[in-house]
C-alpha cells in the first residue's frame, strides 16, 4: 500500500524546509510513504528547495492557478503515481505532521473514505474573531448542504483513499475545502474527523488580504456552492419571498374590498405589485426546476468522468496532462547504471 503526502505550494521557499523536516517516511500499516510538492507557479526557489530536501515528486504549474487547481493537480498526480491513500497538507507548516498517522488510521481500518482534521478554531490564537466566525459559518453551511457532520470544513489537512480522490471534481477557483466535503456528502462517501492543534503561524494567510476581502470571497463561495449543489431548494427559497409578498398584497386588497374601503381605482397598485410578485415567484420556481435538471445532468457527467479516471489512472491511458518530476526515477536510473545486473 502506497501513501503519498501532497503539498500544494506557492512561494514557500522559507517555510517548506520546516514542513518537510517533520514529515514521516514510515507509517504503520503502509508499505511506502512518498512526498509530492505541487509548485503553483512560484517565483522563488520552492521547487529547488523541495528537491534539495528530498521530495520524491515535484509537479510545477507554469503560472499561478490558485489553491483549488493546485489541489486537483496534486490529486491527479498522486493517482497517476499509484497512491492508495493521499494526505494533503500545507507548505506553511500550519498542520503538525505528528497527526498524519491518526489521520490515515480510519482509512486503514476501512472505517472512512475521507478524514478531515478539526483545528478546533476557537483555540487558534492568531485567528481574528471575524475569521473564526466565518470559519464556523462555512462549516455550518457545508454541514447543511452536504448532510455531513464535519466540524471544520475549511481545514486543508485531510486524508482520503483512492476511491474518494477519483470522485472529486473541483469547480470553484478560490479553495477546494468546502466543495470537496459537499461532493463527498452528495456521493455518499464516509467522512470522519480527528481533533488537532495547529502550529504557530509562520506567515500571513495568502487567501485573504484583509477581513473584508475574506468576508466577500467566503460569502461568494458559500452562496455559489449552495446554489450549485442545491439549486431547487435555493430558488424555491427565493421564490417563496416573492410569493409571500405578492399574496400578502393581494389578500390585503381583497380584505379592503370586503370591508368596502377599496373604491373604484383605489389601491390598484397593490393588485399590480402583488400580481407581478406572484408571477416573478413562479418564474423563479421554474428556473429552480430547470436548474435541478441541469444538476442531474451534471451528476451523470461526473459519473462518466469517474469511470474515465479509473481507466486513465489504472494505466490504460498512461500520458497525463501534466509532467511529474520524480527523484525516484532518477535514483533508479543511477542504480541501474552502476549495477546493470540489479536492473535485470
Amino acid at each position: 500500500m502506497k501513501l503519498i503526502i501532497q503539498i500544494p505550494c506557492y512561494n514557500e521557499e522559507l517555510a517548506l524546509p520546516k514542513t518537510l523536516a517533520e514529515l514521516p517516511r514510515e507509517i504503520p500499516g503502509v508499505d511506502s510513504v512518498e512526498w509530492l510538492v505541487v509548485d503553483d507557479g512560484s517565483t522563488d526557489r520552492t521547487s529547488e528547495v523541495a528537491y534539495e530536501h528530498g521530495v520524491d515528486h515535484i509537479v510545477r504549474h507554469t503560472t499561478n492557478k490558485g489553491l483549488a487547481d493546485a489541489f486537483q493537480t496534486g490529486l491527479n498526480a498522486c493517482l497517476q503515481l499509484g497512491a492508495d491513500i493521499i494526505v494533503n497538507t500545507d507548505g506553511d507548516n500550519q498542520y503538525p505532521s505528528k497527526y498524519i498517522h491518526a489521520l490515515v488510521d480510519p482509512i486503514l481500518q476501512g472505517k472512512a473514505d475521507i478524514v478531515i482534521a478539526d483545528r478546533q478554531v476557537d483555540k487558534i490564537e492568531h485567528f481574528s474573531p471575524v475569521k473564526k466566525l466565518l470559519q464556523k459559518l462555512g462549516s455550518a453551511t457545508v454541514r447543511y448542504v452536504s448532510g455531513t457532520q464535519v466540524p471544520d470544513a475549511p481545514s486543508g489537512f485531510r486524508a482520503m483513499n483512492r476511491e474518494a480522490a477519483m470522485r472529486f471534481n473541483i469547480l470553484t477557483d478560490y479553495t477546494y475545502t468546502l466543495e470537496t466535503v459537499i461532493q463527498a456528502g452528495k456521493k455518499n462517501l464516509t467522512i470522519a474527523h480527528i481533533p488537532i492543534m495547529t502550529n504557530p503561524a509562520l506567515r500571513k494567510s495568502r487567501l485573504m488580504r484583509n477581513s473584508m476581502q475574506y468576508i466577500m470571497r467566503s460569502a461568494k463561495t458559500i452562496l455559489r456552492l449552495f446554489i450549485l449543489y442545491e439549486p431547487l431548494r435555493s430558488f424555491l427559497y427565493i421564490s417563496a419571498v416573492f410569493f409571500a409578498g405578492g399574496l400578502g398584497l393581494l389578500i390585503r386588497y381583497m380584505i379592503l374590498v370586503l370591508l368596502g374601503e377599496a373604491g373604484r381605482g383605489s389601491h390598484i397598485q397593490s393588485v399590480i405589485i402583488g400580481a407581478s410578485a406572484v408571477v416573478i415567484g413562479f418564474l423563479i420556481m421554474l428556473i429552480g426546476l430547470l436548474s435541478d435538471i441541469v444538476a442531474t445532468n451534471r451528476r451523470l457527467i461526473e459519473e462518466t468522468l469517474y469511470y474515465l479516471k479509473r481507466q486513465h489512472f489504472q494505466g490504460e491511458c498512461p500520458n497525463g496532462d501534466f509532467n511529474i518530476y520524480s527523484r525516484l526515477e532518477e535514483i533508479k536510473k543511477k542504480k541501474s547504471k552502476h549495477n546493470p545486473e540489479a536492473h535485470e
